[in-house]
């Protein structure tokens, strides 16, 4: 976007993808045309069909500049989803910035193995496909995308979401009120399940989900640079073996849940079999299982309260 411009032509949007995403190939970064479309549809401020109806656009002074800040900033493995402060979930729009972890794909697996669940339980919390009855506690919330995303699909549910990082849960109070779900929502700062104490759905819970952290020591060299650099570091490392907080979330939902409740964590594909042996050694868990997500790997542990 400099000098060549008078040789080759206005920059115009069909130059700008192809050059912006040549840039981000050359650099190894993920879907090199999707984070070039992103980037170039937030600075015009038009939905990413735009860019398609429109491709000779040409690009004004300003837009150019703000683009190759922007692109510099991408080329040193800042998250596009920071850059643009949004990120897609479960089909619904998320703000994102560097106090929260992106939200990804693999974490829609909760959604879907919870809703499954709801939707094959008549009488388990009223009627279903409203979620009217419906309790559901989210820990270690980060940007409050599952929790906000089960209120959405479940418009009579009930949650609280609770994490320790008070700007994780200013995100998350954030994304409540985009998404009309504020007044369902409860979000409560503190330790894993400790914050549940004293509250009206504390010991009575249908489900309990969490995303906690869970990278290992042994992994954390091999962090991709976009994480390792640029998400918040107290959201991703779980201890020597990555388990730390899952082994207490085994430990201590079941004493949160109802009879039959359910409890669904996030894990790496490295612990996967370590948790389930976890569940499985529980005496207040039964029907322990792994679920895989979107690409077939290890995801998510879920596991029953006993009755």
């Amino acid at each position: 976007m400099g000098s060549s411009q008078a040789i080759q032509g206005p920059w115009t949007t069909r130059r700008l993808i192809q050059w912006i995403g040549d840039a981000f190939a050359r650099a190894d970064l993920d879907s090199p045309r999707l984070s070039a479309e992103l980037l170039l549809s937030h600075v015009i401020g038009c939905d990413r069909i735009r860019l398609y109806t429109d491709p000779d656009r040409p690009a004004s002074p300003l837009e150019r500049d703000s683009l190759r800040e922007l692109v510099s900033r991408a080329l040193k493995h800042e998250p596009i989803q920071y850059l643009t402060g949004e990120a897609w979930f479960h089909s619904l729009p998320f703000h994102v910035d560097k106090r929260v972890l992106v939200p990804r794909p693999a974490t829609e697996t909760i959604i879907e193995q919870l809703l499954a669940h709801a939707r094959s339980q008549p009488g388990f919390g009223g009627r279903m496909n409203s979620g009217e009855g419906l309790t559901i506690a989210d820990i270690c919330t980060g940007s409050g995308c599952v929790a906000v995303a089960l209120l959405k699909t479940l418009p009579h549910a009930r949650a609280v979401a609770v994490d320790i990082s008070a700007d994780a849960l200013e995100v998350a109070r954030q994304n409540a009120s985009r998404h009309g779900v504020s007044d369902r929502l409860d979000l409560l700062r503190g330790d894993l399940l400790a914050p549940l104490d004293g509250h009206p759905m504390g010991l009575h819970l249908h489900y309990i989900t969490a995303n906690p952290p869970y990278i290992s020591d042994a992994e954390w060299d091999d962090v991709p640079p976009n994480v390792k650099l640029h998400e918040p570091t107290i959201a991703l490392r779980g201890g020597a073996d990555g388990l730390e907080l899952v082994r207490r979330l085994i430990n201590d939902a079941p004493s949160r849940l109802r009879p039959g409740g359910m409890l669904l964590i996030e894990l790496g594909s490295a612990g996967a079999d370590h948790a389930l042996r976890a569940a499985n050694e529980s005496p207040s868990l039964r029907d322990a299982r792994i679920c895989p997500d979107f690409e077939g790997l290890p995801r998510v542990l879920v596991a029953r309260r006993t009755e």
